[in-house]
């Protein structure tokens, strides 16, 4: 469970935007989406794969 303290005077905005970053550093989220639905190993290994062609393309890019 996610603990986020309110300092005195702080506005409830900036404390609901801090535990929405800490919520979204923890992954959780991100988790609950892979087990939705499960994916193939070769399916994975694949987008993993075109993932990374596609960082590789994008610093070939910017060392132009």
């Amino acid at each position: 469970m996610l603990i986020i303290p309110i300092k005195e005077g702080e506005n409830i905005d900036r404390a609901l935007k801090r535990f929405k970053r800490k919520f979204d550093k923890t992954g959780v989220k991100r988790q609950l989406q892979t087990r939705k639905q499960f994916t193939k190993p070769s399916v994975e290994r694949r987008a993993q794969i075109q993932k990374a062609q596609y960082i590789q393309t994008l610093r070939d890019a910017e060392d132009i």
